[in-house]
């Protein structure tokens, strides 16, 4: 996530630099054949071309508002998880107590009791950031691509990818959790499933009471909830066909563009030998140099043809980049921040020790 105000322009044209310089090439070629072989018959006719345009203009739309409301939905999922932990810290603190307690327990036991199922949930945010970061085979090609490997290299770090999910939680759980965990398939699913079995010891042990255990439990099930939210939005990608049909018919219009752009320009440059045939000097310096650039104005078409050309595949490009708001990209939700502020507010409601700092980030992204 970009914290600036202005999202930076130079960082789109290096990331797009290679595609500028094809799209610069692509327009020369037809540019070229038309006026210095001389197929002048080398052209399409802008009406169909313009039509093509409009659909695939559409098209790109269609595909940006999916992938926004993707991202959006994602936010507003993990704005859910931190104000759910927010509320299963607070009852953590308040709940347990000796009031029906079988056995009365010291306060530093209690605070114990109380820093263990925090801990717990701070893994299970852990394993969550983790899973969400996890690499999926229609994300695969967006990391294998030059420009956006030598981006993340350069101007953001992916903590997932610096540390093991092993590393990270390993001293928020007792030995006998981790064990338990790591014998498994779905960590977060099974670090909330040994919070319910602790829950429930809790109240065999009189720590808390059935109304407060039927709450807590609850929270449980909230987090099952966003987690599975989730889950659908990682494991579920934007539809390959309409992706693929999208790329298909982009790169059909960027390839046929130069050809239809050229005879509006050939057209100017004519208008344009006329006005100088009415000139009263013929020899003058400053005519023949307009005179040069009317008969070859078609070469104008380039840096045009190719900005319209970019417009439309970065257009393109952002929706693609932004359709996965968990792969560990610089649009994406900023979860592992977001875990890190979770960790911080929820330990220092039950006055912990050694809570850790603020991720530091590079270049205004936050990940």
């Amino acid at each position: 996530m970009y914290t600036r105000r202005i999202f930076p322009v130079m960082g789109v044209i290096k990331w797009t630099r290679r595609h500028i310089f094809l799209f610069l090439f692509l327009a020369l070629i037809p540019v070229f054949l038309f006026d210095v072989v001389g197929l002048k018959w080398l052209h399409v006719p802008w009406l169909p071309l313009g039509v093509l345009g409009t659909a695939v203009a559409f098209i790109i739309g269609f595909k940006n508002n999916a992938s926004y409301d993707r991202l959006w939905e994602a936010r507003k999922i993990w704005g859910g998880i931190v104000n759910a932990s927010r509320s299963w810290t607070i009852m953590v603190k308040d709940f347990i107590d000796n009031t029906h307690a079988k056995q009365k327990r010291t306060d530093a036991e209690l605070q114990g009791i109380k820093r263990e199922l925090v801990h717990r949930h701070v893994a299970w945010l852990t394993a969550l950031r983790y899973q969400m970061r996890e690499e999926k085979p229609w994300e695969m090609h967006l990391k294998a691509k030059k420009s956006n490997r030598e981006f993340r290299e350069n101007y953001f770090r992916v903590c997932e990818d610096e540390t093991t999910l092993e590393s990270e939680i390993k001293h928020y759980l007792s030995d006998a959790d981790f064990t338990e965990i790591f014998a498994k398939g779905n960590k977060p699913s099974q670090i909330l499933g040994i919070q319910s079995r602790r829950l429930k010891t809790l109240m065999n042990d009189g720590l808390i009471e059935d109304f407060r255990h039927m709450e807590m439990t609850n929270m449980l099930v909230e987090f099952y909830t966003l987690q599975g939210k989730s889950e659908r939005i990682k494991n579920f990608p934007y539809p390959r066909q309409f992706a693929t049909l999208n790329y298909l018919f982009v790169w059909i219009f960027i390839i046929l563009l130069p050809f239809g752009i050229m005879e509006g320009f050939d057209s100017i440059g004519s208008h344009i030998l006329e006005d100088l045939a009415n000139h009263e000097s013929h020899t003058s310096i400053g005519h023949l140099i307009q005179e040069f650039i009317a008969k070859h104005f078609v070469w104008f078409s380039i840096p045009f043809s190719a900005l319209i050309s970019w417009v439309f595949h970065t257009m393109e490009a952002i929706g693609e980049n932004t359709e996965n708001p968990f792969e560990g990209g610089p649009n994406d939700i900023p979860i592992t921040d977001m875990s890190r502020g979770i960790e911080i507010d929820i330990r220092q409601l039950i006055d912990d020790t050694n809570i850790p700092e603020s991720y530091v980030w590079k270049n205004d992204i936050v990940m």
